[in-house]
């Protein structure tokens, strides 16, 4: 490794030479990249090959990035480090050289700063071990010079920040900050859910500190926002109301401030404030399913309006055709109508609409098409037997209109099967 040693004294001292300290002019750059080439992709990662790569990126690294120079010295750098017969001062030395190569590509491929300076930061935390505060303003630059940096950097920001937040440095903040917007922007993963709420010794410190921060900045909306989805997270529903309402006031179009205030309302029973709440959305959203759907809900389990329920179902069903969803609640609403009336002769034709309903919706082939499926097996005692409609002079394919008391509302008809 005593030639990294030397190319490195080189670097440091700001010429830009070979390690056979050769002037730039005398290197033909491409018989540099065509011999580094040829060792490259027969994976002969040493001295040799590193030296006739950075001689390439010191002399004309803009021709040569198109074909992809500085990620293949990556990996040979890479490897070099990581091997067993690596002693410690080489590790160091080509640490060095790693940070040297990613500067230069930051340089010449502006459009993946972001990404180099990333890299930059990973190694000064895992190869050099320096000081947390280098180490995460390296980590920042980063995220300023590319806000869509993959994930991956973001996470080893974030838990930077959390293990060393203390009293005055603010990373506790940070890492909120940081967390949540992962979240926001990946939902569905449980990662970012943990490190919010390991950010906190419970839940009351953790949204503690967002309400804090609102309450110094009152008028501030990604303060309240971050407040508001913290409590809603941690199931404190009353105090995401408060910062949700405030948000809504101020920001009325604005999806995701009323998807979460209709969903609270709910949540702490206040049905006539959800309903106005998933209207609202509709009228923002009139494409949107699920607003239709949680309507359903509502009046289907809060208020058992069965009618008004299935009508917002067929409005779900309208805005998406092929959602199982819905079909399969419908189904729920004529056979607990049914069974809530009795189980006469009309009650059992109302079985069978609903038979036929969650069969519909096991033909969709959705998420619910098991459970549908289970159904219509779980009422094939319910429905009315062909001794039932033999004793009414009723044949196979004639039509059963639903009547009575209990279901002045369907206004619909059964075919005989």
């Amino acid at each position: 490794m005593k030639a990294v040693k030397l190319l490195l004294l080189g670097l440091f001292l700001g010429s830009s030479v070979s390690l056979a300290s050769v002037s730039a002019d005398s290197i033909d750059a491409m018989v540099e990249y065509s011999l580094f080439f040829e060792n490259y992709k027969n994976k002969q990662f040493d001295d040799w090959t590193l030296e006739k790569g950075l001689n390439v990126v010191n002399t004309k690294p803009e021709q040569f990035a198109k074909y992809k120079i500085f990620k293949q010295l990556e990996d040979v750098i890479w490897f070099m480090h990581d091997s067993v017969a690596t002693e410690e001062a080489d590790q160091a030395a080509l640490a060095d050289t790693m940070l040297y190569v990613y500067g230069l590509a930051k340089e010449i491929k502006e459009d993946k700063a972001g990404y180099y300076q990333a890299r930059k930061a990973y190694v000064m935390e895992t190869w050099q071990e320096k000081d947390v505060d280098t180490v995460v303003q390296a980590y920042e630059q980063a995220l300023e010079l590319d806000p869509d940096l993959s994930s991956f950097y973001k996470d080893r920001l974030g838990m930077l920040y959390a293990r060393n937040a203390d009293s005055n440095n603010g990373y506790k903040m940070k890492a909120l900050d940081l967390y949540q917007t992962l979240s926001e922007a990946d939902p569905e993963n449980a990662t970012w859910i943990s490190r919010i709420e390991g950010l906190a010794e419970d839940q009351d410190e953790l949204r503690n500190i967002t309400k804090r921060a609102w309450d110094l900045d009152k008028e501030d909306l990604s303060k309240a926002w971050k407040y508001a989805d913290i409590a809603f997270k941690t199931k404190a529903y009353d105090e995401a109301i408060e910062a949700l309402e405030f948000l809504t006031d101020k920001s009325p179009d604005v999806i995701n401030y009323w998807n979460k205030l209709a969903s609270a309302y709910r949540k702490t029973d206040q049905t006539n404030k959800a309903i106005s709440g998933y209207k609202k959305l509709i009228e923002l959203d009139p494409d949107n399913r699920d607003n239709y759907l949680n309507l359903a809900l509502i009046y289907y389990k809060d208020l058992n309006q069965l009618s008004v329920a299935r009508s917002y179902l067929q409005k779900a069903t309208r805005v998406a055709p092929s959602w199982d969803y819905p079909v399969y609640i419908e189904a729920q609403l004529y056979e607990q109508a049914a069974r809530n009336c009795g189980f006469e002769f009309m009650d059992k034709i109302v079985y069978q609409l609903a038979v036929d309903t969650y069969r519909k919706a096991a033909n969709l082939g959705g998420q619910y098409s098991s459970a549908a499926s289970d159904r219509v097996s779980a009422l094939k005692n319910s429905v009315p037997t062909q001794e039932d409609y033999f004793f009414r002079n009723i044949n196979s394919g004639s039509t059963v209109k639903i009547e009575g008391k209990c279901y002045d509302w369907i206004d619909r008809s059964v075919i005989v099967p």
